[in-house]
């Protein structure tokens, strides 16, 4: 009888951690979640960040359960969101803090990047859509800043949390890609771009692909945890790692429904045209191809409102709430109002007051935030559309959003398309996938 082989996702989201076992069962990958835990950004003095510290302790703290099943993994592979990173000092030491991709501290770098690099040349280069928070932008405040120049290390936070497991650093292909500063056609860094913003070259190595093994646990982690395994890299991006798990058919569009939506298509080359620059949409990397997608205001105004307004309520109870509500207001999701507001709720009160409207219950305020989302998905579909010339009849549906049954029918409506909800851990089916090597996950 052929011996079970198991493998660990540490899948990481913005709100929330997961350790997930996998193994296959008749060429289908089976799945155990062992343990979960929370996560959020911290408020410091400095702006927003992310305790990596309290975070690697939760990976250690999983690990240790793990071992209790006695289904002891043979690889394990993190994934996490993009665009936030970790510098180390010459002596493998954290530089101050990891900043969360909402802190507002790219503002004052933003048009000093593109003045020595004109956008139109980042993204003919990277394909890369504009965001605030994009990496590029980063790390030039870390430039300002003067934590730069003490730098010897650049990591992204999976890489970063696979170096304190295994001592090895490693840089993974499809977070990279997230940064702005790697080429859509070689798949390098684009020493174009880092020379041309002054950063050390010395900070960015070759990228390696997903299914590469990082290493082993360093003996303190094996001790600690009571087993040892390889670290692989999957698509430590979680959206590349949603995206992989998904066996559609090719040109129908998905969205990965989180605490950020993306919405896209798989495609073979990085669209980098006029088109495509102007209505700001992104080109990342995927496993053997491109994400053609946008960033979408997700369900992070959902979540805020409820830590606000009603943190004992499910938003299972909520959605069954807000389907009494007859507020018919609508808001623009993508206003950087709503990025990381003190109060989300005074943010929608200003908002809807705007356009003469009031949410006068707490229903209503759901009401609001659910209808917009679905609005700002109908935006992204028929600029998809007019961007590739091709009209769309079924879009896919991953991650937080798929097991809310009133989203994805509003979703359905605005967009006029059949929602396939697939209510499964895509990311962490997508990260186990490229672990054991087997096409289907569901």
């Amino acid at each position: 009888m052929q011996e079970t082989v198991y493998a660990l996702a540490i899948d990481i989201g913005a709100s929330s951690g997961r350790h997930i076992l996998g193994w296959v069962e008749n060429g289908v990958i089976k799945t155990q979640e062992v343990y979960r835990f929370f996560n959020g950004i911290d408020k410091g003095e400095n702006g927003l960040t992310w305790n990596t510290e309290r975070l690697f302790s939760e990976i250690i703290t999983g690990l240790k359960m793990v071992g209790k099943t006695g289904k002891i993994p043979s690889t394990v592979g993190i994934d996490t969101w993009a665009v936030d990173y970790a510098l180390l000092d010459e002596k493998d030491n954290l530089l101050g803090e990891v900043f969360a991709y909402r802190s507002d501290r790219t503002e004052k770098v933003i048009q000093k990047v593109h003045r020595l690099i004109p956008f139109e040349t980042l993204y003919e280069r990277t394909g890369i859509q504009f965001q605030p928070f994009n990496t590029v932008y980063q790390l030039y405040a870390d430039k300002e800043s003067g934590k730069l120049d003490r730098a010897k290390t650049f990591l992204m936070l999976p890489d970063y949390l696979n170096f304190l497991l295994t001592g090895v650093k490693r840089q993974e292909y499809t977070n990279a890609t997230s940064t702005g500063m790697v080429n859509a056609v070689t798949g390098e860094w684009d020493s174009l771009i880092t020379s041309a913003l002054g950063y050390p070259q010395g900070l960015f190595k070759k990228p390696s692909k997903p299914g590469s093994t990082v290493g082993s646990f360093k003996k303190e982690i094996a001790d600690a945890v009571g087993f040892n395994a390889n670290v692989m890299l999957p698509p430590t991006h979680d959206t590349a790692s949603a995206v992989e798990c998904l066996d559609i058919p090719e040109g129908v569009p998905y969205i990965s429904s989180g605490t950020w939506s993306l919405l896209g298509v798989k495609v073979n080359c990085a669209l980098t045209d006029e088109k495509s620059r102007l209505a700001n949409w992104s080109n990342e990397g995927g496993v053997g191809y491109f994400r053609y997608q946008k960033n979408v205001m997700g369900l992070w105004p959902v979540q805020q409102l409820r830590l606000e307004l009603c943190p004992e309520l499910s938003f299972g109870e909520i959605a069954k709430q807000t389907t009494f509500s007859e507020f018919d207001g609508v808001v623009d999701l993508d206003d950087k109002r709503f990025y990381s507001p003190a109060s989300m709720k005074a943010q929608f009160d200003l908002a809807t007051k705007e356009q003469g409207k009031t949410c006068s219950t707490v229903a209503d305020y759901f009401k609001c935030a659910y209808v917009s989302l679905a609005a700002a998905y109908k935006r992204a579909i028929d600029e998809l559309s007019a961007n590739l010339n091709k009209r769309f009849d079924r879009i896919y549906i991953v991650g937080g959003g798929a097991k809310n049954d009133y989203l994805n029918k509003l979703t359905e409506d605005a967009c006029s398309v059949k929602v396939i909800a697939l209510p499964i851990e895509a990311t962490a089916l997508g990260n186990l996938k490229t672990q054991l090597g087997v096409c289907k996950t569901y």
